[in-house]
């Protein structure tokens, strides 16, 4: 086997020094057009690879960002962790993606290796972080950012939608269009956001002196959302509309009531979801929903993540970014309604 190509063999090669082969392959650190060029050269003539996790051992920093993900199948989540990874990569950084199950089986073992690869930070998407986990990374030095979830009795940063101010408005939408019936399927209970948005819809129906024909945990889940759009169709009182937690669940509810049970919507039940997906705009579900602003809380999540990276002393940030209801057809329009 060939003899490892290393960063001094670059630098004999286009006549620089070692530190020179190192600035130019450390994004962000300084170093002169013709020396990257020759430097460049040089490594491709030499088939030379920098190892990151080597430079990492010797600068105490890899530009990798841990990312813990538990549920793909909501089409937001895809979405969210391609721009993620293109704003961090243009920011000089890499994201190293880790699976976990919902049930958050295994979390400990998955931060321990996000650990040995001595990422930089560490961003959560629809994960929970524990205590116990939380002061494991501080005393390693790695910040956390929560993305798309929060949690309660935790002193960490988090970037949400305004996920209660969504609930009320979804509320006082309905209410206005003349629902009097409304149930709702909402997200996970297990999670801020479920718990949150369902909060502001509650709230939002309390203003007016109602409240929710029935509440039905959908865990997020297609099956689920369908049973439960079943039972509340199957009902003495059925609702006239159905707010349902997220988008992911909503197609499921749409598909149901139109293709299994043969009601129209709007005409028989408004629905309305939440985080307008690009499905949510197809003809074929036509959804009216709350968008999550995603582009804004893509970039304060990097934002919040550099910036504790570069400042472990930084105080955590709570970061919430209200985003407007779209309307469509899946839902009656109150008249004079304004979007």
């Amino acid at each position: 086997m060939a003899d490892k190509i290393t960063s001094l063999d670059v630098a004999r090669r286009a006549g620089v020094s070692q530190s020179a082969v190192s600035r130019v392959f450390t994004p962000g650190a300084s170093a002169s057009k013709a020396t990257i060029a020759k430097v460049r050269r040089a490594a491709e003539e030499l088939g030379y690879r920098p190892n990151p996790l080597a430079r990492a051992m010797i600068t105490g920093k890899s530009r990798i960002i841990g990312l813990v993900v538990s549920y793909l199948d909501n089409q937001f989540y895809p979405i969210a962790l391609e721009r993620l990874s293109n704003v961090l990569q243009a920011r000089g950084y890499h994201i190293l993606i880790f699976m976990v199950p919902q049930d958050m089986e295994n979390i400990g073992q998955v931060v321990q290796e996000m650990l040995d690869y001595r990422v930089d930070g560490i961003i959560t998407a629809s994960v929970a972080m524990s205590s116990d986990l939380t002061a494991r990374c501080e005393a390693e030095g790695i910040p956390i950012v929560m993305f798309n979830r929060r949690q309660d009795g935790l002193n960490q940063s988090s970037v949400t939608s305004a996920n209660v101010e969504g609930g009320r408005r979804v509320a006082e939408f309905l209410l206005a269009g003349g629902h009097r019936n409304i149930a709702t399927i909402a997200g996970w209970e297990g999670s801020s956001t479920g718990r949150d948005r369902l909060r502001g819809f509650s709230e939002g129906l309390a203003a007016a002196g109602a409240a929710p024909l029935a509440v039905i945990d959908g865990k997020y889940d297609r099956d689920e959302a369908a049973g439960a759009t079943r039972a509340l169709m199957a009902r003495d009182d059925p609702p006239d509309a159905i707010f349902v937690g997220n988008d992911h669940m909503a197609f499921s509810v749409l598909d149901t009531l139109r293709h299994e049970l043969g009601l129209r919507v709007p005409e028989d039940v408004s629905v309305v979801g939440y985080d307008d997906v690009p499905l949510a705009a197809w003809a074929a579900y036509d959804l009216t929903t709350v968008r999550q602003p995603v582009n804004r809380m893509i970039e304060a999540t990097v934002e919040t993540i550099l910036a504790q990276i570069d400042d472990p002393a930084r105080p955590p940030q709570k970061i919430e970014i209200d985003g407007p209801l779209i309307l469509r057809g899946s839902a009656r329009i109150p008249e004079g309604w304004k979007q």
